[in-house]
């Protein structure tokens, strides 16, 4: 079993990496393999439309010149997917955005390779307006045909400076509920 992070915030050791470490953390003490990819801050850019996955099928964008095609690779062999990113102007970061509608459109071009696996939405907000970046994570997850894991409270945990997520108790403990909730149903789903 294996679950793979996406860390949408170009700040390496910020908030959201925070966040994403304590639920894989709780992932590999119950004894599935993880891994944390960062995408925020690389140079990718968003999709085109141009409609060549539908037309290749080979389970990757037309692009080459990034790290997306990487990461479609590491979704399709997972169990399990977790994105994480900061809020921006009540969104998701540009390179999380850029993930989800490639990997999406990939996806969907090629027999919805996501169906019927597990995902989760982790956010870092400093005061408001994670509820939707929650909610275009889930989305994805959604249209995607994968089943969705909640928590004990909304996947989000408050701060601005890094670091400051690990004094929001109630974010840390809905990331540990998280974290067994995702281990759980992958379980269940292999079983």
């Amino acid at each position: 079993m294996r679950v793979v992070a996406f860390n949408g915030s170009p700040r390496k050791g910020g908030n959201t990496e925070r966040l994403l470490k304590r639920v894989l953390s709780v992932l590999d003490g119950e004894g599935i393999q993880t891994e944390l990819v960062h995408i925020g801050g690389e140079k990718v850019h968003g999709c085109t439309a141009c409609g060549k996955c539908f037309a290749n099928q080979d389970g990757r964008c037309v692009f080459d010149d990034d790290i997306i095609n990487e990461c479609i690779g590491k979704m399709a062999a997972a169990d399990g997917i977790v994105i994480g990113s900061p809020t921006y102007f009540a969104d998701v970061s540009p390179e999380t955005k850029a993930l989800i509608d490639r990997a999406g459109f990939v996806a969907m071009a090629n027999g919805r390779m996501f169906s019927r696996k597990v995902g989760a939405a982790v956010v870092a907000v400093r005061r408001a307006g994670g509820i939707h970046v929650f909610d275009t994570i889930n989305h994805f997850f959604g249209i995607s045909n994968m089943f969705t894991v909640g928590s004990i409270y909304w996947n989000i945990g408050f701060g601005l400076n890094p670091g400051d997520v690990e004094q929001d108790d109630e974010g840390m403990m809905t990331m540990e509920a998280l974290g067994r909730n995702m281990a759980w149903i992958i379980r269940k789903i292999k079983a």
